[in-house]
């Protein structure tokens, strides 16, 4: 379970969201998606739409008597989409006064069985810490956080980090960073490397330390800068679908390769223990967690630039 995070929008979550979940799906395992985005971009993406009537990811999160199963879609054989529409915006305040308005998503996947024995199951998150973002973070078993070579991503990297840790501490404590992921990358540029040098010393000096990013990494390969991936969306196609030569999917394919390899494959299983350590994690006051995440977050020490933002590459 990946929840592919960003407070900044426009990063690529969205992007890697559909397109490394078409590569796993394309490479033969079984894959769902949850568009946790108020604007249900990952649902265009994939050219699926909610029906008039038909639950989404909204009703899952804010009515008790919509399960998932009723509002899970089938993409294609090998994949699955619990998708969202733009009333999703409104659910954080209709969540805000319940008790378990951080666990509801977590709660309601583990009773699900279309998402039972699925080997991936990625979250795409809306570009904030709010409510919506926090309930991905109670599922997910990993985060990866897509982001661009760009000196002031780095500004924001700590404060989401502090979050994730705050989530890990508070009712998720398997929960780990483990992979950043350069989107739009241009590997020519003197900038870029410096973004990764800085990433990597910062990554490696928390190594060992009792912290969920400990074992994170810059994950290869990058996603190069390519036009056809910022096309594919206006026709509802993954990038599989719209160019499978291009530069664009052959990252995403050795991206899910990659992860094939090293993941731990299948959600079979974890539902039930998820839902084992929802009940526990009831007996945390979710305030706490919603509270903390502003307060603390700007606490943590944020990856330094090396200062060399402004010379030319």
């Amino acid at each position: 379970m990946i929840a592919f995070m960003n407070q900044k929008g426009g990063v690529g979550k969205t992007t890697t969201a559909v397109n490394l979940a078409a590569a796993l799906a394309q490479s033969g395992r079984s894959v769902g998606v949850i568009d946790l985005d108020p604007q249900a971009h990952l649902t265009l993406h994939f050219g699926a739409e909610v029906a008039p009537g038909s639950p989404s990811v909204y009703d899952v999160l804010v009515d008790e008597g919509t399960p998932v199963d009723e509002a899970v879609m089938r993409v294609t054989e090998r994949l699955l989409l619990l998708p969202a529409e733009t009333d999703l915006a409104g659910a954080e305040v209709e969540l805000a006064g319940l008790p378990d308005r951080t666990l509801r998503l977590a709660r309601k996947c583990a009773e699900s069985s279309m998402l039972r024995g699925l080997d991936f199951l990625l979250i795409d998150c809306p570009p904030s810490l709010g409510l919506l973002t926090l309930n991905a973070l109670v599922l997910a078993r990993e985060v990866m956080v897509p982001m661009q070579a760009h000196f002031l991503a780095l500004q924001g990297l700590s404060k989401l980090l502090e979050t994730v840790s705050l989530v890990s501490r508070g009712v998720n404590p398997d929960l780990r960073v483990t992979g950043i992921l350069l989107c739009m990358y241009e590997g020519q540029t003197r900038l870029a490397a410096e973004v990764v040098g800085d990433l990597e010393t910062y990554l490696e000096s928390h190594r060992g330390e009792a912290v969920p990013w400990r074992d994170c990494r810059v994950l290869r390969p990058a996603i190069r800068r390519n036009i056809k991936l910022a096309e594919c969306p206006s026709f509802g196609r993954s990038i599989f679908d719209y160019d499978a030569h291009c530069p664009g999917a052959e990252d995403y394919l050795a991206l899910a390769q990659n992860l094939t390899v090293e993941a731990e494959p299948s959600v079979n299983g974890e539902t039930a223990e998820r839902a084992a350590g929802i009940e526990t994690a009831h007996d945390i006051e979710p305030p706490v967690v919603v509270t903390s995440v502003q307060g603390a977050a700007a606490a943590a020490p944020a990856p330094q630039g090396s200062g060399h933002a402004a010379e030319a590459p």
